[in-house]
């Protein structure tokens, strides 16, 4: 598309369509947050129900009145002058964003860019979100994060802080603990009510101090029993500057026998037997899958996918060979490759450790138990252990 004629289809932005009376079947924008992380920007438009991108996000170049743009549209949506006035940013990458009714079913968002190298862009379901990151050099600017109520307060700009090296060249310092579920979400529900929201924080108390007393700076995505979403988990990690991301989480299954350990990490492929987990841990049905499948394959996960393979297999050594004699034999359910939404929104090597079944009668009981716990948490700190030295010996090699 030509700047010109582009140009004149950001019109409707600055003078959203009054007087239009909102069509019928048409899904609802909610809510607009932003995140400023050290090295991105993350936008978040929450929607009431599934949009579709009606094109691919146009880079307009700056001119003299106005700055470098990138603006889609949603088909579908609707906005109304909900929010005209716009939501400042300036954390050196984004100015503002700007949404608003471009036809009587379409929105466009609007992202005025300071600084700019690429992006990537998500569609996401439970809830329905489109997620936009802005990735670049940050220029030294304030962050203004929480300028308006629907605006959630960013995180101090970075622009100070020297570029991070690439993950592989890191030494491994600090590791973002995330309980997954919790508040709201209780995740799966087993054995006499065991909830997995609960079997994930008591494993993440219990895995923080052992992995301190080795050396790691430890966050937490969660201290107790809130509801996070995935933008929320991943803005705590990347603010953090975390070296690697571990989702703690505890299976399920509608067969009761079924039991053991698995340890995932990130790939834009799958295996066909983790499709039934990433469905429950992801909340969305399994035919959904191939959609994500497609938005996934679309990431750059290949830089961190080895990474994060290596770190899971490390630690599903530790868990199946390491515990207490008491609690061996351990089913080895292996190290799988899934599409895990709280994997792929970070960029750093992650994984995610199903610590054993809810549903099956004698793990359930051990995971009740603070000494199985505990024992896990040792083997799992271990396992990061093992990995940290033996990613020191990879940096190293010729």
């Amino acid at each position: 598309m030509r700047p010109r004629a582009a140009l004149a289809l950001l019109v409707a932005l600055a003078a959203p369509l009054a007087g239009l009376d909102r069509p019928p079947s048409l899904c609802d924008v909610k809510d607009v947050r932003h995140w400023s992380y050290p090295d991105y920007t993350r936008v978040v438009i929450e929607l009431s129900g599934e949009v579709a991108l009606r094109n691919t996000p146009q880079l307009l170049p700056p001119a003299a009145d106005r700055p470098q743009r990138l603006y889609l549209d949603l088909d579908g949506a609707w906005v109304g002058t909900q929010f005209s006035q716009g939501f400042p940013v300036g954390d050196g990458l984004l100015r503002a964003v700007r949404i608003g009714q471009n036809t009587e079913r379409a929105v466009r968002v609007v992202l005025d860019l300071q600084n700019y190298s690429r992006h990537r862009v998500l569609t996401l379901t439970h809830p329905d979100r489109l997620v936009i990151d802005v990735y670049g050099a940050r220029a030294d600017a304030p962050a203004r994060g929480g300028a308006m109520p629907s605006v959630a307060a960013a995180p101090p700009s970075r622009a100070t802080e020297p570029p991070r090296l690439p993950s592989e060249l890191r030494v491994l310092q600090t590791v973002v603990l995330d309980p997954g579920h919790g508040g709201s979400d209780p995740g799966a529900i087993g054995v006499g009510g065991l909830r997995e929201k609960d079997v994930t924080l008591r494993l993440a108390l219990a895995l923080r101090p052992k992995l301190e007393a080795r050396g790691f700076s430890v966050v937490m995505t969660r201290n107790g029993d809130r509801t996070l979403s995935l933008e929320e988990r991943t803005a705590i990690a990347e603010a953090a500057r975390g070296d690697v991301f571990m989702s703690l989480h505890a299976n399920a299954a509608p067969r009761r026998a079924l039991c053991g350990i698995e340890t995932y990490y990130p790939d834009a492929n799958h295996e066909r037997h983790s499709l039934g987990v990433a469905a429950r841990e992801n909340g969305i049905e399994r035919s959904q899958l191939n959609a994500l499948q497609r938005t996934l394959a679309k990431l750059r996960v290949g830089e961190v996918s080895p990474q994060s393979r290596r770190l899971a297999e490390h630690v599903q050594e530790e868990l199946v060979t390491g515990l207490p004699r008491e609690y061996r034999p351990v089913v080895d359910l292996g190290v799988k490759k899934g599409p895990f939404y709280v994997l792929f929104l970070s960029d750093m090597p992650s994984v995610l450790v199903e610590s054993g079944f809810v549903t099956h009668a004698k793990e359930a009981q051990r995971l009740r138990d603070d000494r199985y716990v505990d024992a896990l948490a040792e083997r799992i700190a271990q396992g990061v252990s093992d990995y940290r030295g033996a990613s020191a010996v990879i940096s190293r090699a010729p």
